[in-house]
């Protein structure tokens, strides 16, 4: 990712061998129109349960940073795909110069289309602007998306992080939060972090830990 302005973003989550992806997979993906460049992540806590989660969970995240000349091919068997557009609000954070080390992926959905704008100014205007604006270690960009097609998850939360570890980094959040907003039972707090107030459910959550990645002007790669 690495502070990239990129229109839609195509995410790929199974099973799959890092190795085999960087041979097979990566190129399929890179030689497809639209796609600038495909990075792969290694999933920190696969089996995660504190959350709800809705997908199957997987070992390998891929991201293929595309724009609108990109159309879906069929996933991998035993993956879950999903194509996101940027919605249109700007991301938020800031930049730190250093080279993106980790993603946190939220995926979220309106339990009711009635409170999907309810739900999209919460995250915008409450939850991912406190963040921003707490300057959270390891933190850097939080860019919201919209799902391309209809059905869950209707929105994705991306964080880039700088850090080494962004389970550590993500874990060490509501603590904080909890700090800026005078103790968990304020009610600044309970807005920031209820999500179900919001009139929302959780998709799918987790964090994962760059791997690798190449790009369309790397050109093919080495068998």
């Amino acid at each position: 990712m690495e502070d990239r302005i990129t229109e839609a973003l195509y995410l790929e989550l199974g099973n799959v061998d890092a190795a085999e992806f960087e041979r097979t997979r990566a190129p399929q993906l890179l030689a497809r129109p639209g796609v600038a460049r495909v990075s792969w992540w290694a999933t920190t806590v696969p089996g995660r349960d504190e959350l709800p989660m809705a997908v199957p969970e997987g070992t390998l995240l891929a991201v293929a940073e595309v724009d609108d000349a990109f159309v879906a091919p069929p996933a991998t068997p035993g993956t879950t795909a999903r194509h996101f557009r940027r919605y249109p609000r700007p991301s938020q954070g800031i930049l730190t110069g250093c080279p993106t080390k980790g993603l946190l992926v939220v995926w979220i959905s309106p339990k009711d289309e009635a409170d999907a704008q309810r739900l999209r100014d919460w995250g915008d205007f409450v939850h991912i602007r406190h963040i921003a604006a707490a300057g959270l270690p390891g933190f850097t960009q939080i860019t919201p998306y919209e799902n391309t097609a209809a059905g869950a998850p209707r929105y994705m939360h991306l964080y880039e992080l700088d850090a080494e570890d962004p389970e550590a980094a993500y874990q060490a959040m509501a603590g904080i939060m909890a700090e800026r907003f005078g103790g968990t039972g304020s009610p600044e707090f309970r807005e920031w972090a209820s999500w179900k107030r919001a009139g929302a459910e959780i998709i799918y959550v987790n964090t994962f830990a760059f791997l690798g990645a190449r790009s369309a002007a790397d050109g093919p790669a080495r068998a």
